[in-house]
């Protein structure tokens, strides 16, 4: 196996970066179809949200052992949503009342070192829940577990994995940058907050993507703090859908080992 020059290792981080982009851009132009939220429904202290998208931070642990086997777990506190690409903050969103989703998940990657090496993995579990709530909260860490203060929290909906893949991508600096995209089920717990449409979409679909300044490593695995990441509803896709939106994770990997078979 050739190493890659210099000016090759960066030639294949641009093309990377556009497959990821690739991937994610995939994802949201299939999941642009509006909806409506009524925080009141639930009991929430908000007002009525018309978006498309709905954008969250990420506080989350990965652990991952020598044979590629990880787990992860955390929070996903919504910041804010989207509506035809424009980012607004409803009222009264994580002042009176908030909500974030619980997730775990489990998969296999490569065990590459980061810092130097793409690695490429899939999900192979991944449960969420999306939770309401009134008053704050606050997200951050217990050594290396995520942890969250919300109180008399409310249960809206949950799901688990249709498909799913993670991909790390060095930085060249000794750090690298955590990326995870899935396909999950969608299933109402609390009808009243999902106004429109009517049943309401069965699918949604994620991309995360995490900045090196957000990862701190740990002896086996990191956590990502204050991470960035959407989440998009949609109807359940047909399986060749399914694979163009997880088409541009792989095809990462295909120029990797095309790269690295020189």
């Amino acid at each position: 196996m050739k190493h890659l020059t210099h000016k090759a290792k960066f030639s294949f981080l641009q093309g990377a970066t556009a497959a990821i982009a690739l991937a994610t851009a995939c994802a949201s132009a299939s999941a642009l179809p509006s909806f409506t939220f009524n925080p009141t429904a639930a009991g929430l202290l908000g007002t009525s949200i018309n978006a498309d998208n709905i954008l969250v931070s990420s506080f989350s642990s990965v652990t991952i052992d020598p044979a590629g086997t990880f787990t992860q777990s955390g929070y996903l506190p919504v910041t804010g949503f989207q509506l035809g690409g424009n980012s607004f903050t409803p009222a009264g969103l994580n002042s009176d009342y908030g909500m974030y989703i619980a997730f775990t998940g489990t998969g296999t990657t490569t065990v590459n070192d980061p810092t130097t090496t793409f690695n490429f993995g899939n999900f192979t579990t991944l449960n969420y829940t999306l939770y309401g709530y009134n008053g704050t909260a606050s997200f951050g860490f217990s050594g290396s577990t995520a942890t969250e203060t919300a109180s008399g929290e409310v249960a809206l909906a949950h799901g688990s994995l249709i498909s799913g893949t993670v991909l790390t991508v060095p930085a060249g600096n000794g750090t690298f940058s955590p990326s995870a995209n899935a396909m999950l089920s969608v299933m109402v717990d609390s009808p009243a907050f999902f106004t429109t449409p009517t049943p309401f979409y069965g699918a949604a679909l994620t991309a995360f993507t995490s900045t090196p300044s957000q990862v701190e490593p740990f002896a086996g695995g990191f956590i990502i703090r204050q991470g960035g990441g959407s989440l998009n509803f949609a109807p359940v896709p047909e399986p060749s859908t399914t694979a163009l939106l997880m088409g541009g994770l792989f095809a990462v990997g295909f120029l990797y080992r095309r790269r690295q078979s020189r």
